[in-house]
Order: structure tokens, then C-alpha cells, then sequence
């Protein structure tokens, strides 16, 4: 019963601000693409240094010398809730609101460069490596990232509204903000499924790929 009102809740969510989950996909999508573009651009001793240092970790990889799971897994999990939790933090800020955007472009940035670079080093390796080690856990953290970019964005939006726009009606803040805190513990549950799977799942296909 419960999951069905959260479901509900959400669903409402998501209806209402179809507009803003629509321009934090599509700037995500940009950064995606420009970090692939950013490959591109790279000089000859930046990509000859960044392949020799991927090489030595696939070697590493490939002899077993990989960080352990718990560790990788903690690693994972906290980097991730600090970024969601910046982005969080900056919808209630009101003037952090341009960083959300900012931070959800470097992530698209990030991910575009990892796999244009795999690709272009590698050509069909680097697409499987890219398929083996970077799509697994991204299914799930990249929807996060993007929920939170717009939970963020709507409640700041509104705290604007009713503080520099004296929009009339009730404000409910404290519901608003309850309901805040829930989707950022429901995108917390997000990234502490995505680092399992970047912990204990990626890296057994990682090792598959490469061998």
C-alpha cells in the first residue's frame, strides 16, 4: 500500500514538471555529446598518456589487482550521494540553482568522455568495455541524477515564487519539503544500487571482456 502512494506521489511529481525533466534530459544528453566531442580535441601526448594509463589499469584488471568490492563499493556510494546531495542542497539555496545545471553537464561530460575515449582507442573493444563497465551501473544512477537535477529545480523554482513573486495561495513548505527529503532518500536507494552493481557486477564482466 505503501509503494502504491509513494508510486502515486511520484507519478503526480513527474506529470507536473514533465517540462523541467524534459530540459534536464536534454542538457544532460548535450553533455554526454560534448564530452565525446571533447576526445576528439585531445592532443597526441594527452591521449598517448590517458591510453597508457588505461592500459595499465585493464592490466591490473586483467592479473586480478583490483581494489576490493567494499571498498569500491563504499567509494562508489559516497561519491555519488555527494553529488546528489550538492545538487539537493542547491534547490534549497535558491541561488544554486544554475550549479544544478552545471553539475548534472559535467556529469553528461564525464560519461561522454569515458566512452568516446574507449571508442577511440579501442574501436569495438572499447565499445564492449564501454557496454561492460560504464552502462550497468549509469542505468540506474543517471535516472537518479537526472530526478534529483529536477526535484531540485521545482522546489527552487517554487521557494522563488513565493518568496520573490509573492504568488497568492497556501505554501505548504514544510509538506513540500518532507516530500523533498523523500525523493533524495529515494534517489539515495538509486546510488546505493548502482554502486553494487559498479562494485560486485561490472567489474566480473570487465574481467570477461578484457580476457
Amino acid at each position: 500500500m505503501q509503494k502504491k502512494i509513494s508510486s502515486i506521489v511520484i507519478g503526480r511529481h513527474v506529470q507536473a514538471n514533465a517540462s523541467i525533466y524534459l530540459f534536464v534530459g536534454v542538457l544532460f544528453f548535450m553533455g554526454v555529446v560534448f564530452g565525446a566531442i571533447v576526445v576528439n580535441s585531445l592532443s597526441l601526448a594527452q591521449k598517448e598518456d590517458l591510453a597508457y594509463y588505461l592500459q595499465q589499469f585493464f592490466g591490473q584488471v586483467s592479473t586480478g589487482q583490483m581494489a576490493d568490492s567494499e571498498d569500491l563499493f563504499r567509494q562508489s556510494l559516497m561519491h555519488n550521494l555527494k553529488y546528489l546531495g550538492c545538487m539537493w542542497l542547491f534547490g534549497i539555496s535558491i541561488i544554486g540553482l544554475p550549479l544544478i545545471f552545471i553539475f548534472l553537464f559535467m556529469k553528461g561530460i564525464v560519461i561522454g568522455f569515458s566512452v568516446g575515449f574507449l571508442v577511440q582507442q579501442m574501436d569495438w573493444q572499447g565499445f564492449f568495455l564501454a557496454v561492460a563497465t560504464v552502462l550497468p551501473q549509469n542505468l540506474i544512477i543517471i535516472p537518479a541524477f537526472i530526478f534529483v537535477a529536477a526535484i531540485s529545480t521545482a522546489f527552487s523554482l517554487q521557494l522563488i515564487k513565493k518568496i520573490f513573486m509573492k504568488q497568492a495561495g497556501h505554501f505548504y513548505i514544510s509538506a513540500l519539503f518532507s516530500r523533498y527529503v523523500l525523493f533524495f532518500l529515494l534517489a539515495g536507494a538509486m546510488a546505493a544500487l548502482a554502486a553494487g552493481i559498479e562494485a560486485y557486477i561490472s567489474p566480473a564482466f570487465m574481467k570477461f571482456v578484457i580476457k
